[in-house]
C-alpha cells in the first residue's frame, strides 16, 4: 500500500482508485466477480437463516467447490459472511450474511437492476459492434 493510500484508509477517507494498492480499489476487485455477486444474493434471499455450503453450491449454477470456497473465504475474511462449522463427520459448515453483507446486497441490487434495466440496449451496442468488425 502506498503512502498516501495507508494515509487515506487510516482515516477513512476515499482512497485512489487508480492507484492498484489503494484499499478500496482492493476490496472492488474482491467483490466485483460474478461469484461474489450471486452467492452475496444467495445468502440475501435466505436471510436472516443459514445455507449449508453444498446448498450454496447447488443454487449457484457452474460455480465450481474451488472457487466457492475462495469466494466465501474472501467475504468471510472481509466481515460479510460469517461461517459456522458443526462438528460431525463430515463437518457441517453454515454461511449467512452480516449485517455489513446486508448493506453489500443492496448496492448489488441496484446494479443488478441496472444491467437488467439496460441489456437490451447493451446488446444491441454489442450487435452494432459485431457487424462493424465483420465489415458490415
Amino acid at each position: 500500500m502506498t503512502t498516501r493510500g495507508a494515509r487515506a484508509a487510516g482515516r477513512g477517507v476515499r482512497g485512489d482508485l487508480f492507484d492498484p494498492e489503494c484499499p478500496t480499489r482492493q476490496l472492488l476487485d474482491r467483490i466485483g466477480t460474478k461469484w461474489t455477486s450471486m452467492a452475496v444474493k444467495t445468502l440475501a434471499d435466505a436471510a436472516p437463516d443459514e445455507v449449508r455450503f453444498a446448498e450454496l453450491k447447488r443454487r449457484m449454477p457452474g460455480v465450481s467447490q474451488k472457487m466457492l470456497s475462495v469466494t466465501l473465504r474472501n467475504l468471510t475474511r472481509d466481515g460479510l459472511v460469517s461461517r459456522r462449522v458443526e462438528p460431525a463427520v463430515p463437518p457441517r459448515v453454515f454461511y449467512r450474511l452480516t449485517g455489513l453483507g446486508l448493506s453489500l446486497e443492496t448496492a448489488l441490487a441496484g446494479l443488478r437492476g441496472w444491467a437488467e434495466q439496460h441489456m437490451p440496449e447493451i446488446d444491441r451496442a454489442n450487435e452494432a459492434a459485431d457487424r462493424e468488425s465483420d465489415g458490415g
